[in-house]
């Protein structure tokens, strides 16, 4: 029984369902504004500043991001020394050293950020049998992406009348099968910005979740950049051939 339990809340962990993807596909997911959405939209640096704040306090104890290199931060306006000194309070192991050992080192901003856990049953251990899925692709392997970010982060409530939750469950309005092995963790002023912004439990949602958009594709907005600068050469490029098409066949009549 315990086993079937485990099983059951690995199974059904926030945002780590195997399958949820295409589950998610029949729940209703409002959609947001989103500054970089569109052809010429960008990522909101200070949205996205603020959303790792949300991540390094609240949601890095349980949740990795460990293809995600420190400097990648530098994309959201994050200095030099910023990130040295960012890199500077985690550890990794490093080594072997001249005795064939492994040790602990500071981290560099070359260094990916370290999970909270040393391995995945440690993980499990910590967390009710159940494994908190690494972030640094959560908003690329979702149908809504962002939009289903947001409305899962914002998406706990009290179960239904009739509603029974299983031992360890949260009761979630968008989450495919509305049961979850992940609490509610974001809380109003649950952190505290920086630059003053409030920060309601939708505002860090937004937050977190235009940070994990970063995180997935952070040269998104150098890719719509090319795109539009690529779309524009071959604008160009066709009136010239049209020009030259109608100067060459002018000359045959």
């Amino acid at each position: 029984m315990r086993a079937l339990k485990t099983a059951i809340l690995s199974a059904a962990l926030a945002l780590g369902i195997a399958g949820a993807a295409q589950a998610a596909e029949s729940v209703h997911i409002p959609k947001q504004s989103w500054p970089h959405s569109g052809v010429f939209g960008t990522i909101d640096k200070a949205s996205a500043q603020r959303g790792f704040q949300v991540y390094k306090e609240v949601c890095a104890s349980c949740h990795s991001m460990h293809l995600v290199p420190i400097r990648t931060l530098a994309g959201i306006g994050f200095t030099e020394d910023e990130l040295k000194a960012l890199a500077a309070g985690y550890e990794v192991q490093a080594g072997p050293n001249d005795s064939g050992e492994m040790f602990m080192r500071p981290a560099v901003p070359a260094d990916r950020f370290p999970s909270p856990f040393p391995n995945s049953q440690a993980a499990r251990a910590a967390n009710n049998g159940a494994l908190p899925p690494d972030l640094s692709l959560m908003a690329k392997a979702r149908v809504g992406g962002e939009d289903y970010l947001y409305a899962f982060l914002t998406g706990f409530e009290e179960p239904p009348a009739g509603v029974h939750l299983m031992d360890g469950m949260s009761y979630n309005n968008v989450f495919p099968g509305h049961q979850v092995g992940m609490p509610n963790i974001l809380q109003p002023d649950g952190v505290t910005y920086a630059d003053g912004t409030k920060a309601t439990v939708e505002q860090q949602a937004h937050d977190v979740a235009t940070f994990l958009t970063f995180a997935a594709e952070p040269h998104l907005d150098a890719r719509k950049q090319m795109g539009v600068k690529v779309i524009l050469f071959l604008l160009v490029l066709a009136g010239l051939m049209y020009a030259t098409k109608r100067k060459l066949w002018s000359t045959l009549h």
